[in-house]
């Protein structure tokens, strides 16, 4: 890891979620609180960090309740040797730089339409743009979400940096959650 300051070493119990039919899909774990509370935010958050010993670098979920979950694709259960209900080791300290978002296609596109908007968007802070994509990304309807890519644009042509009233953690707001465990 390349940063090893304020790293937490925990276990936690794989879990799959109950919205998936295929057993050999991807898993997930919930962070304890005491892990989470050494990261910089309680929103998205990129971290490095080891499972079982193998390193690997994601970015952690809020899960509702001031902590966070982590999705563990079939690579990484394979490469680290866990299995589905294993307990497993890990290490994890935030990353120095939060690495540059992907932007979803379709605010690229709005983005792309509104040169004010963009030139905006290129100002501002990576946490910002994480915020910005997130507070989309988090629309639960179609309509929500594409009523959330043109306010941003507005926002944004209009000067605002940052994701105004958006509870990135979900505690307030009760609006973000870890996937539900299957039994």
């Amino acid at each position: 890891m390349s940063q090893a300051t304020d790293s937490s070493q925990f276990t936690a119990k794989l879990l799959r979620p109950i919205t998936l039919s295929d057993e050999h899909s991807w898993a997930f774990l919930v962070l304890p609180k005491s892990a989470s509370e050494t990261l910089p935010r309680r929103g998205r958050t990129s971290v490095e960090g080891t499972i079982n010993g193998h390193s690997f670098q994601a970015t952690l979920e809020p899960d509702g309740q001031l902590s966070h979950w982590l999705k563990v694709d079939e690579a990484l259960r394979e490469v680290s040797g866990a299995e589905i209900g294993d307990t497993v080791t890990l290490e994890l300290a935030a990353m120095a730089n939060e690495p540059e978002p992907t932007l979803p296609p379709d605010f690229q596109q709005a983005l792309s339409a509104s040169p004010k908007a963009r030139a905006v968007w290129d100002a501002t802070t990576t946490i910002a743009r994480v915020d910005w994509i997130h507070w989309i990304e988090s629309a639960k309807q179609a309509r929500t979400r594409k009523s959330r890519v043109e306010t941003a644009c507005d926002k944004l042509a209009a000067g605002e940096k940052r994701v105004c009233c958006f509870d990135q953690s979900g505690f307030y707001s009760k609006s973000l959650s870890a996937p539900k465990a299957a039994e």
